[in-house]
């Protein structure tokens, strides 16, 4: 046992423990409206920061390539059983370490390197695991993408349907990071079926939405969908497959081990235990709903004040913003926030710049601030204060913007019991 083995980090590396501190302090007095991030519960931290973190274990419950798994056997098992009793599926892998590995291993399993995907493109909202080219998904297989209308912000199904008959992919793909309206997943079933491909929803951003019966089910109509645990699901960072066929499960299983990971992470497979157990609470529909209802309120509210909204609104957490009429980017909008303590980030829009450093959106997200509390009365005060800041209106914006968040972080603080 090495000399600091038993000693606390604030002693041991004060570096690392004052970057900590520095961290919660931030998250205390900045309004996170990445549409990607979210707040953990107690019991979640309590999890990922478990001696369970020390366990290494290769396979699945019961079928282990090391010994001593018997209790974290009990929280994957409990995972997984959670997942599906959730999302009312037949089977849920929950090793997966992010969802873009979620992603990898349904792409190994149902396609072999050079098969044809058509995926949405990822200035309409996509991801770059669907198939962007500088990703291995891109690399590794031929992709394809489908877009929305320009007019509307909304994807385009007869044009999905015509790619997709002309190209006959291996794998369609629903889904992504920006894309704010549901999706209408029996109608891209219904092309998959037409030209005998596999059809994947990766529902990363919506889960917790789905979870809460805020959003459309995928599951009925998907071979497979992905997600991940964070974002509106509100738990670990971590990803998960799942699926209605339940013989899926043999080209999933070997597909997630050996085939893209090695040994778990067990302690967050017990926060992702945790996250679908809360999950599972009458409160956490509650929750899904007022979200909906927060990031309509916002969409509203900035639309109000002269703000262009893609898509004219959001049926998600997301509210994707167009600054081409502030002549802005979204790099200098994201900027012009985080001077207020607003905390976004820049994002392609539709038919957007190829570059970057041009794009000309803001994505924002409202599940982190749903989740400490907000509700539509404060949504409106924060869109009004963001519309404000991004008008440049007058020299006394950001005084004004900086005092709005101060009085709503204190209004309502995170892990107020603490």
């Amino acid at each position: 046992m090495g000399i600091h083995f038993q000693t606390k980090l604030v002693q041991s590396d004060p570096l690392i423990a004052g970057a900590l501190a520095d961290e919660t302090s931030r998250q205390q007095s900045q309004i996170e409206l990445i549409a990607s991030e979210n707040i953990v519960s107690r019991a979640v931290l309590d999890a990922l920061g478990h001696e369970m973190t020390n366990k290494t274990l290769e396979g699945y419950p019961g079928t282990r390539f090391h010994g001593g798994g018997q209790f974290a056997d009990v929280a994957e098992q409990a995972a997984i059983d959670r997942a599906c009793e959730l999302f009312n599926c037949a089977y849920a892998n929950v090793q997966p370490h992010s969802g873009s590995q979620a992603n990898l291993a349904v792409f190994f399993a149902l396609v072999k390197p050079g098969d044809r995907v058509l995926s949405l493109d990822l200035a309409a909202g996509g991801h770059l695991s669907h198939g962007l080219g500088a990703n291995l998904s891109g690399r590794w297989f031929e992709a394809h993408h489908y877009g929305v209308r320009r007019e509307t912000g909304v994807i385009n199904y007869d044009d999905v349907e015509a790619r997709a008959t002309e190209l006959k992919p291996n794998l369609l793909i629903a889904g992504g990071s920006a894309y704010p309206r549901v999706i209408d997943f029996e109608r891209m079933a219904a092309i998959a079926k037409k030209i005998k491909a596999h059809f994947l929803v990766d529902m990363a951003h919506f889960a917790g939405l789905v979870a809460g019966g805020a959003h459309p089910s995928p599951i009925p109509h998907a071979d497979i969908v992905t997600c991940t645990t964070t974002k509106t699901l509100r738990g670990p960072r971590g990803g998960v497959i799942l699926s209605k066929d339940e013989s899926w499960r043999k080209k999933l299983q070997s597909s997630v081990f050996p085939g893209v990971q090695g040994s778990i992470h067990t302690q967050v497979i017990a926060a992702k235990a945790v996250c679908f157990g809360e999950a599972l609470k009458p409160e956490f529909k509650v929750y899904a709903l007022q979200v909906r209802a927060n990031a309509a309120a916002l969409a509203e509210i900035l639309t109000e004040n002269g703000i262009r909204v893609i898509s004219g609104g959001t049926d998600t957490h997301i509210v994707l913003l167009d600054l081409t009429p502030q002549k802005m980017t979204g790099r200098e909008a994201e900027t012009i926030l985080d001077a207020a303590n607003i905390t976004s980030n820049k994002n392609p829009i539709p038919f957007d710049a190829a570059n970057p450093a041009k794009w000309v959106g803001l994505r924002l997200g409202v599940a982190a601030a749903t989740t400490r509390g907000f509700k539509e009365q404060e949504f409106r005060r924060l869109g009004k204060t963001i519309a404000n800041l991004l008008s440049r209106k007058d020299m006394e914006v950001e005084k004004e913007a900086r005092q709005t968040v101060e009085e709503l972080c204190g209004q309502f603080p995170i892990y107020a019991a603490e």
